[in-house]
């Protein structure tokens, strides 16, 4: 290993789960109702036709209705099943909602890649610069990377310390580079207080950057104008009372405050939502929502609408050290070095190694494939290298 510089990024694969059943627990609970009533149909269907004559053709319908009813039944029993010991699965962005469940592996997460839509994990590689050896892999599961940054970096630290190869990461000038997902807040706040040379864009880098407004504007194709749709009602046609903290909408409806806090911008805001009932039958409803017919739903909404009371002035220390680090000229130039040391390897473990997918279910089974096709990686790595050093030495 060089020990000069290592990148961090993640490879999304999709594994021995189908994406075909996920879904929050109220949406499985509602899905697991309709198979019941679909059971119910059928049930019904092939008590008629047992009562008539039993020729050929009722034979076949016969068969058919009870092939349906058992496959009907078997995913009824398969959902049923899993709802009697399933928990919310909480998602690992800064609200912490909840995020779809999976019925099949409930540790796999459905993630958007440049391919698609996959059900599987994300692959993390901490990749050397100097050979491509991979010093840490963990795969998680989940599309969103950065809440990973900092346990790869404690284990990679705690790693070097076993191994005699330096005290910290952040000694003998070892730099670190990590893609525009692990951009946040803790993050950045770690890589400043630790003192690791690090250079993490965020994801407005690039805007700020004046050769990339050139290339944008020289490369770029130019799109198809597109038809101009219909002006809803916004924020400012809402009249705010500030002291008294009430709002009015459009059509003079008084419309309830749900929430007095901030946003994940630091932002004071009110946030105001009117009830559906007062929607359904308002005669502006198409000119103030851009779905009218959702307050029909039984788990739709009323307009929503926020305002910002006061903005948060305030600059984070490590988010503004960090963008300076990014934008310097040595900055960008240690940054372009991370796409020709981590993607390639994803590219060896794909295309040559042929992990394509995932074979396993869980996270455990798939963090050991994953673990396996990197140690696979790093041995023909090895072996390369020490040869060609020994014809080098002669």
């Amino acid at each position: 290993m060089g020990h000069d510089l290592i990148a961090i990024d993640g490879c999304k694969l999709p594994s021995n789960a189908a994406k075909e059943w996920p879904g929050t627990l109220d949406e499985l609970a509602h899905k697991r109702d309709k198979l019941r009533e679909q059971v119910n149909r059928k049930l019904e269907e092939h008590k008629a036709n047992d009562g008539l004559p039993s020729d050929t053709q009722t034979q076949k319908r016969q068969l058919k209705v009870h092939n349906t009813l058992d496959t009907l039944q078997a995913a009824y029993d398969k959902v049923a099943q899993f709802l009697k010991t399933a928990t919310p699965r909480q998602g690992q962005a800064t609200r912490n909602n909840e995020v779809k469940s999976n019925i099949t592996d409930n540790e796999s997460y459905k993630m958007k890649t440049s391919k698609g839509t996959v059900q599987g994990y994300n692959g993390i590689a901490t990749v050397d610069s100097k050979h491509q050896i991979i010093i840490d892999a963990e795969a998680i599961g989940e599309g969103q990377e950065h809440h990973a940054l900092i346990p790869v970096l404690e284990r990679i630290d705690e790693r070097y310390r076993r191994l005699g190869i330096s005290d910290h990461i952040s000694a003998d000038g070892l730099t670190v580079t990590v893609d525009t997902g692990y951009s946040n807040k803790p993050n950045l706040t770690y890589l400043h207080n630790t003192g690791i040379d690090s250079y993490v864009p965020d994801n407005q880098f690039r805007q700020r950057d004046p050769a990339f407004g050139r290339q944008k504007d020289k490369h770029s194709e130019k799109k198809p104008v597109k038809k101009k749709t219909k002006q809803l009602f916004c924020a400012t046609d809402f009249h705010l009372d500030v002291e008294h903290q009430r709002c009015v909408c459009p059509a003079g409806h008084s419309i309830t405050l749900v929430r007095n806090d901030k946003d994940q911008h630091g932002n004071h805001k009110l946030f105001f939502e009117a009830k559906q009932s007062q929607c359904r039958g308002c005669t502006l409803r198409s000119q103030c929502m851009r779905r009218p017919e959702a307050v029909e739903s039984r788990n739709g909404h009323g307009r929503q609408v926020s305002f910002i009371i006061t903005p948060n002035t305030e600059k984070s220390e490590p988010v503004e050290w960090m963008k300076k680090r990014v934008d310097s000229p040595h900055g960008k130039q240690v940054y372009a070095q991370r796409l020709a040391v981590v993607e390639p390897v994803f590219g060896i473990i794909r295309a040559n190694k042929g992990l394509d997918r995932f074979s396993m279910r869980g996270k455990e089974k798939v963090n050991g494939q994953w673990h396996l096709f990197s140690l696979v990686h790093n041995i023909e790595k090895i072996h390369r290298n020490v040869d060609e050093s020994r014809i080098a030495a002669g």
